[in-house]
Formats: structure tokens, C-alpha cells, sequence
């Protein structure tokens, strides 16, 4: 019988493509690590507006550590951290895709089916991907009526590779729960929950239309949100979003919540990396419908 494929160095890889990162000397894991190096006077001399902001930047490979002027240079000497851009992320997202689809040709398909909630038919297994089904050959090669993001397309081999199969617990948490969620809820909350935010500010019909178009359902009175919104981008990985409108002196908000089991069914990695696909193509939605998201 198949076995499924040792995962450790699936996680590190994903974790780099996640971050963006390449690090030598003393290592810097997370927006957080960085944190720890400046100043936190948000002084905006790096040119941008937060020293978080900053911190995640430098993880995503846009700015380097010494455009932050209070890092004292000796301090600098001892780290290096070198950013890739958008064409080497795109590159090496696509490495990492090539490795799992040479890795799912040691899963066992039959196995895997009844673990992840998939079908299996004619060799192919089938899973529903927020609501569209979408299918998986012996060689890795993905089937789909719909345009599969790299983004999506990374977490659902991760997922038929990594998730133990646990059933649904029906509690919500949130990212910063899972372990390592933490460290990095700031480049999540910036990256996925942030940009949701806008795109719903901008976007009145976004929820009503993520539900027609990914068969989610709505989840009324949700930590009192106005619109909650729950969608299955994967069988055993939903997700909980809740918006709380503008008021009276309030700003929006927007938060993103995952079943307690999330983490036992895909690594943090690849769920960081399904939220940030979501939220992506949330904003490409919004655009074809002629929104501006600010």
C-alpha cells in the first residue's frame, strides 16, 4: 500500500514561499522577529507607515533591513535577510507545486478519499473546492471547470498529502490560535483579513455573491457581526468571515475564523496561504464588477 509522504519538508518549503523569505546567519522566522530588532517609534522613515508594516515587508522581501535607520550597523552585520521579489515568489511557488505533484504519486488515492472528505473515480480524486469540484490525477495534474489559483492549487495537494482526517469540532478560533498562529497573526491580519475588509467596504454585494459562487451559507449573529459568512474552500478546512459595517465614529472590521480542528487537517502554512488565495480572489471578483478597492 501507498503510504503518504513524509510532510516535514513540505512545511519548511511552504513556509518559505509563504514569507517570501531567505535567511542565513541569525534567523529571522516572522514579521515578529523583526519586530524585536527596530525601534517601534513608527517613525516612517523606511517609507512605511508602521514599523509592523515595515517588519512584514522586510519578511516579503520589499524592503531590506537597513532602510530602517534606528537598526544600529552593527547589528545589521550579523543578519541577513535577502527579499525576493514578485517573479522569483511566482517561481518558486511553482517549484513547490511541481514537488507535490511528484510527491502525490506516492499517496494512496483509495485511502486518501475516505480521509479527506474526496471520490474516487476513473483514477482521479475528486474535491470540492469552495464548492466546485475539482479533481487530482496519480501524477498531480489538477482538473477543474474553474481557474485553480496557485494559491489554492499549493493548499489542496498540501492537503490531500497532510490532513489527518479529523472530523469537525464546530468551534470557531481564530488564525492567531493555531500554534505559530501568533507569531505571525500581524502579516495575516494585514494580508488576508485587511484586504477582505476593503473589498467588503468597497463591495456591498461580496458577501451574497460569495455564497452564490462558492455555495457558502451565512452564520447569523456571530460575535454580533452584520454579515458572517461561512465558505468550504476545502472539505475539512472552513471558513468563518464576519464583517462588522461602518458606524458612527467606527471603522469597518473584518475577521477570519477556522474550525479548532483546522490545524490537525492543514498545515498553518498552507492555511495562511488559502486565506491569502481567498482573499485575492475576492479582490479580482470585486474588480470585474467595478469596484475599486481602497
Amino acid at each position: 500500500m501507498k503510504k503518504n509522504c513524509d510532510t516535514g519538508e513540505n512545511r519548511k518549503y511552504l513556509n518559505d514561499i509563504a514569507f517570501s523569505k531567505e535567511i542565513s546567519v541569525k534567523e529571522l522566522k516572522s514579521p515578529v522577529d523583526v519586530l524585536k530588532i527596530v525601534d517601534k517609534s513608527n517613525c516612517r522613515k523606511c517609507g512605511e507607515p508602521t514599523c509592523l508594516a515595515f517588519a512584514a515587508a522586510v519578511i516579503n522581501g520589499r524592503r531590506q533591513l537597513d532602510e530602517c535607520p534606528a537598526i544600529p550597523a552593527d547589528e545589521l552585520a550579523s543578519y541577513s535577510v535577502k527579499g525576493r521579489r514578485g517573479a522569483d515568489m511566482e517561481r518558486d511557488q511553482k517549484q513547490f507545486l511541481e514537488l507535490l505533484k511528484n510527491r502525490i504519486q506516492s499517496v494512496d488515492f483509495e485511502e486518501a478519499a475516505k480521509r479527506i472528505g474526496a471520490s474516487l473515480a476513473n483514477g482521479k480524486l475528486t474535491v470540492p473546492v469552495c464548492g466546485k469540484p475539482v479533481s487530482v490525477d496519480q501524477n498531480g495534474n489538477l482538473y477543474s471547470e474553474i481557474h485553480l489559483h496557485m494559491w489554492l492549487a499549493v493548499p489542496l495537494l498540501s492537503y490531500i498529502l497532510d490532513s489527518r482526517g479529523v472530523p469537525l469540532s464546530g468551534q470557531w478560533v481564530s488564525f492567531r490560535e493555531f500554534s505559530k498562529g501568533m507569531e505571525w497573526y500581524g502579516l495575516f491580519h494585514k494580508v488576508c483579513e485587511e484586504s477582505m475588509r476593503k473589498v467588503a467596504d468597497s463591495y456591498p454585494e461580496l458577501f451574497d455573491d460569495m455564497m452564490d459562487l462558492f455555495g457558502g451559507r451565512r452564520a447569523p449573529d456571530f460575535q454580533q457581526s452584520d454579515v458572517a459568512v461561512v465558505l468550504y474552500p476545502l472539505p475539512l478546512v472552513p471558513v468563518l468571515i464576519c464583517y462588522w459595517k461602518p458606524g458612527d465614529d467606527m471603522d469597518s472590521s473584518l475577521n477570519v475564523f477556522f474550525d479548532s480542528t483546522g490545524e490537525k487537517n492543514l498545515p498553518v502554512e498552507s492555511i495562511y496561504a488559502l486565506a491569502a488565495g481567498l482573499a485575492r480572489i475576492f479582490e479580482k471578483i470585486a474588480l470585474r464588477h467595478g469596484f475599486v478597492v481602497r
